[in-house]
């Protein structure tokens, strides 16, 4: 009996013009890989592509941890909005929270600073430079 699921759910991002810069913040902050990246300039329909637009991310799978975030720069508008949403990142150990927590608040707002919770020995709210709403949490060991 095959234990891989077929369904798989995957958080695609749209950083509207700043994805490079997004995908730069993301190798240093969390040590993320590139996948794959595709721009505009590369797609191989171009009827609906802006001269503005040609440079830009159409595609990015990032590896993060176990985990594969995507994203673009969707319609380069400038303003993206993450509200509604949060990631959630899941750490072995209160110190690697507090390297990624540091690390994803630098040019950010911190919601909740890292704190111990009856769920957990560490865990913080933050707003990324960009926007994007992380939970850190540190993994209790004493709770399965």
């Amino acid at each position: 009996m095959s234990t891989k699921t077929d369904r798989v759910i995957q958080p695609y991002l749209s950083f509207e013009g700043r994805c490079e810069e997004a995908i730069q913040f993301y190798q240093q902050a969390l040590g993320a890989q590139v996948l794959m990246k595709m721009h505009f300039k590369d797609s191989p329909d171009q009827s609906m592509i802006t001269p503005e637009a040609k440079d830009k991310v159409m595609h990015v799978s990032l590896k993060i941890g176990d985990s594969v975030l995507m994203a673009s720069d969707g319609h380069c508008t400038g303003k993206a909005n993450f509200s509604g949403i949060s990631l959630s990142l899941s750490l072995a150990t209160p110190a690697e929270a507090e390297k990624y927590f540091k690390a994803l608040s630098a040019g950010g707002t911190v919601n909740m600073p890292l704190t111990k919770t009856f769920f957990s020995p560490s865990f913080g709210m933050v707003a990324d430079k960009f926007g994007v709403n992380w939970m850190v949490i540190a993994q209790d060991p004493n709770m399965k």
